[in-house]
């Protein structure tokens, strides 16, 4: 599942890091870029921050479902990860330098079996029951689960007991995402 360009994911990066950067600096969002533009669709996305070499978070937030085109997207929740994901202090502005971007785009999300998630290629969202959580394809390979664990740590996310995913009534979606992040040379 490709639904970017090399270009385009380098210029949302970039667009990620910008917007980050005007809001710590008190100024208005940056602009799209014209190479953007063509990313009209409404796409849900994720933007993690983390230290490098550590790979510690640093800030993790995201818009699901889609409700605007993903540049747009990109640029509101980089700016919500760095500075209102109520796990950590704001980021600092002599931060800002030293953590790297990572964006996760999302594919509209289909419902699935639980005995179909395959580890490493779908994210899940859990609604029902008052509930309703989302893990990112990235995370069960992250923390070494394997599927139980994911539906269970899912589950949890939901704010859910463990298992919940089983229960009538609980609906359990899969989605794909386009991940990528920054290299050394983008900063």
């Amino acid at each position: 599942m490709r639904i970017t360009s090399a270009p385009e994911r380098r210029a949302l990066l970039i667009l990620a890091r910008e917007a980050v950067a005007q809001a710590l600096a008190g100024q208005a969002p940056p602009e799209i870029v014209p190479e953007l533009r063509s990313l009209s669709e409404p796409r849900g996305a994720f933007v993690t921050i983390r230290h490098p070499g550590t790979g510690q978070l640093r800030g993790c937030r995201g818009e699901f479902p889609a409700r605007r085109p993903l540049p747009e997207c990109v640029r509101n929740v980089a700016v919500v990860s760095a500075l209102e994901d109520p796990r950590f202090s704001p980021l600092a502005h002599d931060e800002l330098p030293v953590v790297r971007f990572e964006i996760s785009a999302l594919a509209p999300p289909e419902p699935i079996d639980a005995e179909d998630v395959i580890i490493g290629t779908h994210g899940l969202v859990l609604t029902g029951d008052g509930g309703a959580g989302l893990l990112l394809p990235q995370v069960p390979v992250a923390q070494g689960w394997d599927r139980k664990a994911f539906l269970d740590g899912l589950c949890v996310k939901a704010g859910l007991p463990v298992g919940a995913w089983k229960w009538d009534g609980v609906l359990l979606q899969a989605f794909e995402a386009e991940v990528w992040e920054e290299a050394s040379d983008l900063v």
